[in-house]
């Protein structure tokens, strides 16, 4: 008598999911552009506080507004527009690659998170250079005795007045503190927020939401914001000076210790942050809804 054996049993087939696609590089830069149209005045009032003598940011806005109009807070709008949709976009698209190099997830170290935050940064301070540049004077010139206004009309107008008038060296002014800041900003902001929205979605208190994306946004707007103040004031300085010898990053340490003694790296720390954390918060709840008109929009193809 034969035994044949038994045929094991089959196993039902499951389709794979399919790998998510990766979203547009732009978005980054696009709800970047939004947030910071949005806190505009509050940028400007931060950038004139540091760049000029104000002492208090309610009597920085009034003098604005008493010298410019209403309008005036909205000074050197498309600057900002030039440095987002350069710097930001840059800087977005090259955390999400320096992510994939680093194989990083959401859920990975915060050291990993931050050390693609620095390698984003890098680019994105070196790439972003011009417009900070243009974005600095443009929102510095009213605050400027009228003689020592630049008077550019919009933000090409001064990229191309910088090159003919001072030279490509101009689009370059303090490229060695905007780098570093920007390294500090990425690495604290971007791997921050990842890092609070993976450890909020771990309990039991919050969903992938609006509510956690508030949250994680609003920790990460703090931490970037203390972290990133004193080069700031440096960056803001060095570039709204313009003349022989005015560049030097030692050179404008040394004038402003001496005049204000160390607490100058301090200065605009509450407007930084009243800007920084609206702009945070802004930014990475647009990016987020950004994302779900994509996903919506794939799913509806």
């Amino acid at each position: 008598m034969s035994t044949q054996a038994a045929a094991p049993p089959s196993l039902p087939l499951v389709a794979s999911k399919p790998k998510k696609q990766p979203y547009p590089f732009y978005l980054g830069g696009l709800a970047a552009t939004i947030a910071a149209s949005i806190t505009h005045p509050l940028d400007l009032t931060k950038v004139r506080l540091q760049a000029s003598g104000d002492k208090r940011m309610i009597d920085s806005i009034k003098k604005t507004v008493r010298t410019a109009g209403a309008r005036g807070l909205f000074d050197g709008i498309s600057g900002t527009w030039m440095r987002q949709m350069s710097y930001s976009l840059c800087r977005f698209w090259a955390y999400d690659e320096s992510k994939k190099l680093l194989g990083a997830t959401p859920q990975s170290p915060a050291w990993v998170l931050a050390t693609a935050g620095v390698m984003a940064g890098s680019i994105a301070g070196v790439v972003g250079n011009p417009g900070e540049v243009v974005m600095v004077r443009l929102q510095g010139d009213f605050a400027k005795p009228p003689e020592k206004r630049f008077n550019y009309k919009h933000c090409f107008d001064a990229l191309f007045r910088m090159v003919r008038e001072e030279g490509p060296s101009s689009l370059v002014r303090g490229m060695g503190p905007n780098v570093f800041r920007s390294i500090l900003m990425n690495s604290s902001q971007l791997a921050s927020y990842d890092f609070f929205k993976a450890e909020l979605l771990k309990t039991k208190y919050f969903d992938d939401n609006i509510a956690c994306h508030f949250t994680a946004s609003f920790a990460a707007g703090t931490v970037a914001t203390t972290v990133c103040s004193p080069a700031d004031v440096l960056k803001s300085r060095i570039m709204n000076a313009s003349g022989p010898g005015s560049s030097s990053t030692l050179g404008v340490i040394r004038s402003s210790l001496a005049s204000e003694g160390p607490m100058f790296m301090l200065k605009g720390w509450l407007p930084a942050w009243t800007r920084l954390q609206p702009t945070t918060i802004l930014i990475f709840l647009t990016l987020e809804q950004l994302k779900n008109v994509v996903d919506w929009k794939r799913g509806s193809l």
